[in-house]
């Protein structure tokens, strides 16, 4: 665990205490995303997913509550229908990319391999940043690049398999979505439960203007990229 990351997690959310909402940003990425891997309804049809969450994008998806219940499954763990995910006292909300009204944009971005992804942010100084994220076929070793107006930070982190509960012991993890069931690429329920969103929570210098973020990862784990938000000074 690192020292200063937990005292930064903690001057941010005192246990019990709500997030200041007023100072989170949703980082825009939309024009780089590259995965659907959410079956959606919509005019009483299933869209099925078209690369997923496992099988490096090939195997698996989720569902949203509505397409689960058209599909059929009863008592799903499924994705809810608003995607956007309310503030607590572990993270910011959090806005994911699906929509039951959207056919057709991508809704994450998948990193098959070693690879990397780099972000614009708007320029401000921020005090932490949130990455949504999932790894399957194992952990994924990623590496997160916070670039400022006068430099860059790099930090490393192990995001444990999507499977795998949090450990109390990770500081720096905590579940955006918990406990989901996830779906073949007939929409066939292929396992019922125990596969989680995770959110990375990474401690930025708050007395630099962060204008970037940069995630790559070494070989191992296939790796879906959710959402991204921040914290504003």
């Amino acid at each position: 665990m690192r020292t200063a990351f937990i005292f930064a997690i903690y001057l941010l959310y005192i246990p019990g205490s709500q997030t200041p909402e007023n100072n989170a940003v949703q980082f825009d990425f939309n024009k780089i995303l590259n995965a659907r891997p959410v079956t959606v309804v919509t005019n009483h049809r299933l869209v099925t997913w078209t690369k997923g969450i496992d099988g490096n994008g090939l195997a698996d998806g989720y569902l949203t509550q509505s397409a689960a219940l058209f599909n059929g499954d009863k008592d799903a763990h499924a994705l809810p229908d608003n995607p956007v995910f309310a503030a607590n006292s572990s993270h910011p909300e959090i806005v994911l990319h699906y929509s039951n009204n959207d056919t057709l944009h991508n809704q994450a971005y998948s990193i098959t391999g070693e690879g990397a992804v780099q972000f614009a942010v708007p320029k401000a100084k921020y005090l932490a940043v949130f990455l949504a994220l999932t790894s399957a076929e194992g952990a994924s070793n990623l590496h997160i690049h916070l670039i400022y107006k006068n430099g860059t930070t790099n930090m490393e982190f192990v995001l444990p398999d999507y499977y795998q509960d949090i450990k109390p012991s990770d500081a720096d993890l905590c579940y955006l979505a918990h406990d989901l069931a996830k779906w073949g690429n007939k929409n066939n329920m292929a396992e019922k439960d125990h596969h989680n969103i995770d959110l990375l929570k990474i401690p930025a210098d708050p007395a630099r203007v962060l204008k970037g973020v940069r995630i790559s990862k070494t070989k191992p784990g296939y790796l879906v990229f959710w959402a991204a938000a921040g914290i504003k000074k």
